[in-house]
């Protein structure tokens, strides 16, 4: 057993994993380098967890978690309001660790912050309302009840696009509802889930109900955690790639997952909207936490006769960007995540000015250190191109001119993905009228942003399944039990 930590601004992180409450190296003594992309430097190392870490800390969620089960909801959900407030009070110091690991901009980090906290807030408050029912059986022989007892060990598998919010997403309501978790971070941000760990320790949260074990071979830790008895369900949010695969190896065991998978969003202008609302919303669609989020507006759809005025005002804000490192002032677009993330993006750029494409605005990479692309708006995009068969993950806005409705909808619908999608209209009828049309699991109608902890976040079609947040949220973490009965 191990308990080292690194020093990264004002607080000391923990760099081993976190198993039944001890600070361990595990099984292992190969490390995982962590970079910053803004300067490609190493910030440190954390442990590496193998197959058997992924087993020992199975093994102790299971032994916290009928102990954790049998709390008092009330007991519970004053444990989440503990959580909240910890996190709360180190909004600063996570914000710039997140900054640090990730890249994006300070405000950026300092907001998911606030978000990741509030699902504590809200699942507290959901802790103690997970409701059955009773009723008389048709036939009047006996009673019929049902009530929702948790589901288990669950196993959490988070991106590195907000290293905070989506475990807590994930966390909270499988906490709240008296589950225990094992949660593999991914290696390019692991500090943000460690330093959460710790934090959640400290509010109360039991050993043994949360683990955290890094890893380097995320197939083989996987394997080994899904195949522990007392598994019962996987939470992932990531690519719609690995979801598949993450899929087909929890059917083995017959496990309930949560899938929240990549999107495809589409933006729409109408020419009736007021063009300055909606490029300040495009601005949020695109550009929060420098693009790399599964919700981001990744296809840009104009009405033919605003769609020049409105790529020239989409070009001239995506102009006044500032790229840099998110720690500087100023900062608006941070780093992409890694080498090979600046490379997908510029293939799928060069292959639409290829197709056709007409660059208004950037188009390539930045000159180094760190891994930047240039904020980049294209016209005359083709319908169908692979830029738009693609997330793209970046800060790269193509626009598509279209002049009749029907057509631009079938369009906005021919992908796999149904995540997220906005609209901007002053006719609100017909803004609601497409807004049902859109095969998307969230729509934003007059705005570009639409995440709440209160609202169920999801998709449609290979973007996931289930609902993560809202009261649908913590019933995704618990069994149905029906016991037929008489008095």
């Amino acid at each position: 057993m191990t308990d080292t930590a690194t020093k990264l601004g004002s607080e000391s992180i923990k760099t081993e994993m976190l198993i039944d409450g001890l600070w361990t190296s595990g099984s292992s003594s190969e490390r995982i380098s962590v970079f910053d992309p803004a300067t490609g430097e190493e910030l440190t190392q954390v442990a590496a967890g193998t197959p058997a870490d992924a087993v020992a800390a199975c093994d102790a969620a299971s032994e916290a978690q009928r102990r954790w089960a049998a709390t008092a909801p009330r007991v519970r959900a004053e444990v989440l309001r503990s959580c909240w407030q910890i996190l709360v009070d180190h909004t600063d110091e996570l914000a710039e660790l997140i900054t640090r690991e990730h890249g994006k901009p300070l405000a950026d980090a300092t907001g998911e912050v606030s978000y990741a906290a509030e699902f504590f807030r809200w699942n507290a408050e959901e802790a103690v309302r997970i409701h059955g029912s009773i009723a008389t059986a048709p036939s009047g022989a006996n009673k019929i009840l049902v009530h929702h007892p948790p589901i288990g060990v669950v196993v959490i598998v988070t991106p590195w696009n907000f290293p905070a919010a989506m475990i807590t997403r994930k966390l909270a309501p499988a906490l709240a509802a008296g589950n225990a978790c094992v949660i593999k971070p991914p290696k390019e941000t692991p500090l943000t889930a460690l330093r959460i760990g710790q934090l959640l320790s400290e509010a109360g949260v039991p050993d043994g109900v949360i683990n955290i074990v890094p890893t380097l071979d995320s197939g083989a830790w996987f394997d080994a955690a899904v195949d522990h008895r007392a598994t019962r369900m996987v939470s992932f949010t990531g690519s719609t790639e690995v979801g598949r695969i993450l899929l087909r190896r929890s059917a083995d065991r017959v496990l309930k997952t949560v899938m929240e998978l990549g999107g495809n969003a589409p933006f729409i202008v109408f020419a009736d909207a007021d063009l300055e609302a909606a490029v300040e919303g495009a601005m949020v669609a695109k550009m929060r936490h420098s693009a790399e989020t599964c919700t981001a507006a990744n296809r840009f759809f104009a009405e033919a006769s605003v769609a020049d005025q409105f790529t020239e005002m989409l070009a001239e804000a995506m102009a006044s960007i500032k790229t840099g490192n998110g720690l500087e002032q100023g900062v608006t677009c941070g780093p992409m995540i890694n080498r090979s993330a600046v490379a997908s993006i510029d293939e799928l750029v060069q292959g639409a000015v290829a197709d056709g494409a007409t660059v208004k605005l950037g188009g390539g990479r930045m000159d180094g250190p760190g891994y930047f692309y240039q904020p980049t708006v294209l016209s005359g995009v083709r319908p169908g191109s692979e830029l738009t068969k693609n997330e793209i993950f970046g800060p790269v806005a193509p626009v598509i001119s279209f002049d009749e409705t029907s057509t631009m909808i079938e369009q906005a619908n021919d992908t796999e993905m149904g995540l997220a999608a906005y609209v901007y209209t002053s006719d609100i009828g017909r803004g609601l009228s497409v807004c049902e049309r859109l095969e998307s699991g969230m729509v934003g109608l007059n705005r570009g942003a639409m995440s709440d902890p209160a609202a169920p976040f999801g998709g449609m079609k290979q973007s996931g399944l289930g609902r993560e947040g809202a009261s649908e949220g913590i019933y995704e973490f618990t069994e149905t039990q029906y016991i037929a009965t008489d008095w």
